[in-house]
């Protein structure tokens, strides 16, 4: 059992979440299936490192979204929590608004700018990327 520095959970509390660690990275994703997953013009995410998240209580649903990515959705009220990439099995990103502080993590870039709905506007200050980034 971990101890928990970060919580959060879905909407409903079916299932909650402990982080006990601070992200790696936080980012603002504008790609296609991360909107439509969703149904929101962008998705925060932090990374955190996989040995440091743990599921405290429920069991959420998993969908394979594409073959290398793997999603986490609470199954009563279907919040997104999670999203997995085979490349990267040592790290895991968490929906940075189903932390009990939603406001803890601002974005640090944003990811998939090509992807972006035309009316959003992304802040000056914050780097974009035509990929997962980070940008480098």
């Amino acid at each position: 059992m971990i101890e928990t520095a970060i919580a959060g959970g879905c909407f409903c509390g079916a299932v909650r979440y402990g982080i006990r660690a601070r992200p790696i990275a936080s980012m603002l994703c504008h790609c296609r299936s991360c909107t439509r997953i969703a149904g929101s013009p962008a998705v925060a995410w932090i990374t955190v490192a996989a040995d440091a998240f743990a599921i405290r209580a429920g069991a959420p649903a998993t969908l394979r979204s594409s073959p290398p990515v793997e999603r986490t959705f609470c199954r009563a009220c279907g919040t997104p929590l999670t999203y997995r990439h085979a490349d990267h099995p040592d790290e895991v990103d968490v929906a940075t608004c189903t932390l009990d502080d939603g406001g803890a993590f601002a974005p640090t870039y944003h990811a998939w700018e090509s992807e972006k709905v035309p009316w959003l506007a992304c802040p000056a200050d914050v780097p974009t990327c035509d990929g997962a980034g980070p940008p480098r």
